[in-house]
C-alpha cells in the first residue's frame, strides 16, 4: 500500500493549486482525477481564454448559505497574488469588462502553469483513476483505486460540481461529505441560460444571436446590467447568466432592454422633431431592427408615426421596453451551467483550513462546497484562494 501526507481528489483548477502548494511545502501529495487529462474545465472557460480572476473580487460578489465564510482566504490570498503568479509565469493577459481578466493567448497557459507548479512541488498525479471507496481509521484515510491502494493522513475533496457533465462532472464529493456525516445543501444549475414556454420561445427564437445591453431584475431584488443574447433555445448572455443564481422556479426576471436611455424623454424629443417619422423607426435607434419587428409582431409596438402615439399608449411601450416582466420555463440545467449551487455546508468547515470540523483530516475546497461566485473570475478566485488556504493547513499540521 502506497502511503502519502495528502491525498487531493480533482485535478481541476482547486485541486491541481492545492497540490502544488501544499508539495512545494514539502508534503507528499498524490492528486487522483477520473479525466484523461487534468484541468479539462479551466481550458474550455471563458472561451478558450480562462477567465482566472477578477480585479473586483470581493465576499458580496459570493452567493452562501454562510455568506461570512469566504471572507477569510479570500483576504489571506487575494486576486493581486494570483496576478503576480500569472506575471511570473511570463502569461500575457488582458481586462476586458468589469474587471475581468482572460489570457491573451489561451486557457492552457493557466494548465500549464498548475502543470509546472505541481511538478515543482513533486505531486504524484494519477489520471484516469477510479476511486471505489474511502474508508477513515486512527492512521487516516484509506483509498480503494481501479489499480491498488492508497493512504493519507488527509484528505482534500477538490471534485467540483454537477455543472458540465461531459468533462467529467460527479457527485463524488456530496457523497464523499454524506458518508462522513456532514450536511450538503441542495444543488442547483448556476450561471446557465434560462428556457422560455412554447408562445414567446417561438416568437422571440427569430432573434436568435441578437444581442442587446440590459438591466435584469430579480424577484429578490438583485439587478445586473450587462448584455442580454436571444438563443434558439431561449435567453442567455452575462446578464442572464448572472441573474440564474437569484432565479427560482415559478419566479419572474424583469428586463430593461433600453437602459441607455430615458425612453419617455427620447420619444417625446423625437417626435418635436420629426412627428411623421414611424414608432418603428425610432425604436430602430435604439434597438436592433429584427428585435423591434419582433415586438411590433408581439403587439408590443403599435404600427404608427409619433403623432399618433398617444400619451397612454406610449406610457403601455415605455412599461413594455423598461419593464418587460418574463417568466422561465427553466434552465438549461447542469449540461450547459458553468458552475453548480449549493453543496457541502460551509457551516460544518473551519474557514480557515477548508477541514470538516468534526472530521479530522478530511477538507473540502473549491466548487464542491456552497460558496458560489458571479461570472466574470469569481470562481476561479475561489478556487485559488480556498485552494491557498487548504495547502497553509496541510502544511502547518506537519510542522
Amino acid at each position: 500500500m502506497e502511503s502519502f501526507d495528502a491525498i487531493i481528489v480533482g485535478a481541476g483548477a482547486a485541486g491541481m493549486f492545492c497540490a502544488a502548494l501544499a508539495g512545494q511545502a514539502g508534503q507528499r501529495v498524490l492528486l487522483l482525477d477520473n479525466g484523461k487529462k487534468p484541468g479539462r474545465k479551466i481550458l474550455m472557460s471563458g472561451g478558450g481564454r480562462c477567465n482566472f480572476t477578477n480585479l473586483y473580487v470581493e465576499p458580496a460578489a459570493y452567493l452562501s448559505q454562510n455568506p461570512h465564510f469566504c471572507k477569510s482566504a479570500l483576504a489571506r490570498y487575494t486576486q493581486w497574488d494570483f496576478i503576480d503568479l500569472v506575471g511570473k509565469h511570463g502569461i500575457a493577459w488582458h481586462e476586458k469588462t468589469l474587471g475581468q481578466l482572460f489570457c491573451d493567448d489561451s486557457a492552457q497557459q493557466i494548465v500549464d502553469l498548475l502543470v509546472a507548479e505541481c511538478e515543482k512541488g513533486n505531486v504524484t498525479q494519477r489520471l484516469r483513476t477510479e476511486i471505489l471507496s474511502v474508508e477513515r481509521d486512527d492512521n487516516g484515510y484509506t483509498l480503494q483505486l481501479n489499480g491498488g491502494t492508497v493512504q493519507a493522513a488527509k484528505l482534500v475533496i477538490a471534485s467540483g460540481g454537477l455543472s458540465m457533465p461531459g468533462l467529467g462532472a460527479s457527485p463524488f464529493g456530496y457523497q464523499i461529505a454524506e458518508q462522513f456525516g456532514l450536511k450538503v445543501l441542495p444543488t442547483r444549475a448556476g450561471l446557465v441560460p434560462f428556457t422560455l414556454h412554447k408562445p414567446l420561445l417561438k416568437q422571440v427564437q427569430t432573434l436568435s444571436g441578437v444581442s442587446v445591453p440590459s438591466v435584469i431584475t430579480a424577484e429578490n431584488g438583485t439587478v445586473f446590467r450587462e448584455n442580454l443574447l436571444f438563443t434558439h433555445r431561449g435567453l442567455s448572455g452575462p446578464a442572464v447568466l448572472q441573474i440564474s443564481s437569484y432565479w427560482l422556479p415559478g419566479e419572474f426576471v424583469t428586463i430593461n432592454l433600453v437602459p441607455e436611455c430615458d425612453l419617455a424623454e427620447f420619444l417625446n424629443q423625437q417626435r418635436d422633431a420629426h412627428p411623421n417619422q414611424s414608432l418603428k423607426n425610432t425604436l430602430g435607434m435604439q434597438l436592433p431592427k429584427r428585435l423591434v419587428e419582433c415586438l411590433q409582431q408581439l403587439g408590443q409596438i403599435p404600427d404608427v408615426t409619433l403623432k399618433q402615439l398617444n400619451s397612454r399608449d406610449q406610457e403601455k411601450l415605455v412599461e413594455a421596453l423598461t419593464a418587460w416582466r418574463v417568466q422561465p420555463n427553466g434552465t438549461e440545467g447542469y449540461r450547459t451551467a458553468e458552475v453548480t449551487l449549493g453543496g457541502v455546508d460551509t457551516h460544518e468547515l473551519s474557514s480557515r483550513t477548508m477541514e470538516a470540523r468534526n472530521v479530522p483530516g478530511l477538507y473540502f475546497i473549491g466548487e464542491v462546497m456552497d460558496v458560489t461566485g458571479w461570472l466574470g473570475g469569481y470562481n476561479f478566485q475561489w478556487a485559488w484562494s480556498s485552494a491557498w488556504a487548504c495547502a497553509q493547513a496541510l502544511a502547518e499540521q506537519e510542522a
